[in-house]
């Protein structure tokens, strides 16, 4: 009997001590993306396109990182996530598809993305020797869209392919079902 409460103690240290080592700030964040992660994959699912971009452009940053990791996370993918989020060194966090881990850049803008944004998102993935993820919110212009083209290393998901990945619908990733 002693042997099982020592064990349900350790677990719950154990529990108790992660629960500290994510800060608050964190933790809110997570909850708030993975709340939004379930209403898009349910409920709002049917939403309008404008009406769900209009949600993700007025969600903290932030937590925006975080709603993407969760809907890896919710399809199954391992998600590995940063220490903390300012100094990330331009990777908001990590997913492994297929085997292989991918970079991810979140940009939640209401504008175009801007190209040197592309350009050193796959610089940072070539000198990783790892393949990129660059979703964002916005419009991708022509000179973005020419150095995507150029980087074969970096896949990008925007409009309908982030909603696809958000409600939880069939996404290919080159070539690569998720």
């Amino acid at each position: 009997m002693s042997l099982l409460v020592l064990i349900i103690l350790l677990v719950v240290a154990a529990l108790v001590a992660r629960l500290v080592q994510i800060p608050l700030r964190h933790r809110w964040r997570r909850r708030q993306a993975r709340t939004m992660c379930v209403a898009f994959r349910g409920p709002d699912r049917t939403q309008p396109p404008a009406r769900i971009y209009a949600r993700l452009r007025a969600m903290d940053a932030l937590a925006f990182e975080e709603l993407l990791l969760e809907s890896f996370a919710m399809r199954g993918h391992r998600v590995i996530r940063n220490p903390r989020y300012t100094g990330d060194g331009g990777i908001d966090g990590q997913v492994v598809i297929g085997g292989q881990n991918w970079l991810i850049q979140a940009k939640r803008y209401a504008s175009a993305i801007r190209p040197e944004h592309v350009e050193a998102f796959a610089l940072l993935c070539r000198r990783q020797g790892k393949p990129g993820l660059f979703i964002h919110t916005g419009r991708t212009g022509g000179m973005s869209r020419s150095l995507l083209d150029r980087h074969k290393n970096v896949e990008l998901v925007s409009g309908e392919r982030l909603l696809t990945l958000l409600t939880g619908g069939s996404l290919m990733l080159k070539g690569i079902g998720i």
